[in-house]
């Protein structure tokens, strides 16, 4: 390529760029130095620029994260098409040789301690899945309605879930699930994120009210209710996938007419637990489904019986996973936000006093530095995991529906950005940034507000550390550098 023809390239790219992206991320940024300056200083302390303040190494993050963005504005795009499965196999390899790493840092073996730097390669292998996954997806004869295809686009999201899992650090691998929003953009049926959906329902019901007792029946209000559901459920996918309206009012009739008729009995006459007969229901209604499937030959039948089992079989192995799989941190935490447990000066400190600070914020908050919950330290993790307390205390309500719609304003324009794409790798990464940055914000607003598990994932932009912005900006920016090179005329 002449030096002329490089030249016009990088004027033709910084003419296409979405500077309203860019716009975006720097406010984010500037809003974020703040909000960890506020969550780290001291009364009396003058040195917020210092290195040895975090404010002050939160400045060099944020120039190093700029310069690294900038860097990758000047690649060929093409670059990171060609290359993806090998930026894939790379994270994937250091991803897996740092489940040896003798370094625990709270209990986690994510990090990696160069000297004094320590980075987390959870952080960086999100944009290398991502890419992986643009790359597949994009291959000519590629379709995720094929369970090979779609097995394979799974499997590149589950191999560095497992891997992070060895790590002991769950929350981080939770965060791939946020790939369920491209899979949905791509074609994946929505029988699948409604299954996923309904598990969740399953395990938060059937937990929270498995030992209430129904009326003065020995029957689990939880176990009723998800048995329940489960026939409800399985009768409107009928209608949906079979579409056979007769055949879902006469499963629902029979569903809640029997139901009923038994729940009296034990009410009035003799005492004992529906959930036997719900669970001969059910299976009544799994063996109508394959008989129908095989008589037929209609496929999705057994499809929808298959959603049946794997509803109870799921529903009944969430206590033995809640009991005796997840760590005994996991579990409190679960049962604090599921209300099963009270626990301000434990598990739930955390949450408790985040709720405190935000609380405190009202309507404009108490102004930049002058937080007195984030600034006595009764905040655990208050400039990293939940540095969004700061934003509630010192900058109210207002404030924090700011921040809340800069990120809106951030994810719709990535949407946005990936629709407009010519080409489907491209539009793959997109989604996939959008979804990541969607996962973030909902999961760490969430736990800070105790609306959802604290899983300890960071706020991009906001939340103290290298590894977190340098791999949301290398997300972001490779992204930016796509985008910008889709007009480009090819030599």
């Amino acid at each position: 390529m002449s030096p002329s023809t490089r030249k016009d390239d990088q004027q033709g790219i910084l003419q296409s760029l979405d500077w309203w992206t860019i716009g975006i991320y720097i406010a984010l940024l500037v809003l974020g130095w703040m909000s960890v300056c506020g969550a780290s200083y001291t009364y009396g302390d003058t040195e917020i620029f210092s290195l040895s303040t975090r404010s002050g190494m939160q400045i060099i993050w944020i120039g190093t994260s700029i310069v690294l963005g900038f860097i990758i504005l000047m690649m060929d795009d093409r670059f990171f098409d060609t290359f993806s499965y090998v930026i894939y196999g790379a994270l994937l390899l250091l991803l897996f040789l740092t489940i040896f790493n003798p370094h625990e840092i709270k209990g986690s073996r994510s990090w990696l301690v160069l000297g004094p730097l320590r980075l987390q390669p959870a952080e960086f292998a999100k944009f290398a899945t991502a890419l992986a996954e643009a790359k597949l997806m994009s291959t000519y004869g590629f379709d995720i309605h094929r369970w090979k295809d779609f097995g394979s686009a799974a499997l590149i999201v589950l191999l560095p879930m497992i891997c992070i899992v060895g790590q002991r650090e769950t929350g981080s691998a939770l965060v791939y699930l946020s790939f369920a929003l491209m899979f949905y953009r791509e074609g994946m049926p929505g029988s699948i994120l409604f299954t996923a959906v309904a598990m969740v329902i399953y395990f938060v019901v059937g937990i929270k009210y498995e030992n209430v007792m129904l009326w003065d029946t020995p029957t689990s209000v939880g176990k009723f209710v998800v048995l329940l559901l489960v026939q409800i459920f399985t009768a409107g996918m009928i209608w949906s996938y079979v579409k056979d309206k007769r055949m879902t009012r006469i499963i629902l009739t029979y569903s809640f007419g029997i139901t009923l008729g038994f729940l009296l009995f034990s009410e009035f006459v003799i005492p004992f637990d529906i959930v036997w007969v719900q669970l001969i229901m059910c299976a009544g209604l799994i063996g109508f489904l394959i008989y129908q499937g095989l008589s037929t030959r209609f496929i999705n039948y057994l499809y929808i019986g298959l959603f049946a089992v794997g509803s109870i079989m799921f529903f009944y192995s969430a206590d033995f996973v809640l009991n005796d799989v997840l760590e005994p941190h996991q579990r409190v935490r679960i049962n604090v936000l599921l209300g099963l447990d009270d626990d301000p000066a434990g598990a739930g400190y955390n949450v408790h006093q985040s709720e405190i600070a935000i609380g405190s914020g009202g309507l404009r908050g108490k102004g930049f530095l002058n937080g007195t919950q984030t600034k006595l330290k009764f905040v655990p993790e208050q400039d990293t995991d939940f540095i969004f307390c700061t934003v509630g205390e010192e900058e109210g309500f207002l404030g924090s529906a700011a921040v809340l719609l800069l990120f809106l304003a951030l994810i719709l324009r990535l949407m946005y950005m990936s629709e407009r794409q010519p080409f489907k790798f491209g539009r793959v990464y997109g989604y996939c940034v959008a979804g990541v940055f969607l996962f973030h914000v909902f999961i760490n607003v969430g736990m800070v507000l105790g609306l959802t598990p604290v899983i300890g994932i960071p706020l991009p932009f906001f939340s103290y550390g290298g590894s977190s912005l340098w791999g949301f900006t290398i997300l972001l920016f490779i992204f930016l550098r796509i985008d910008a090179g889709r007009n480009l005329i090819r030599q």
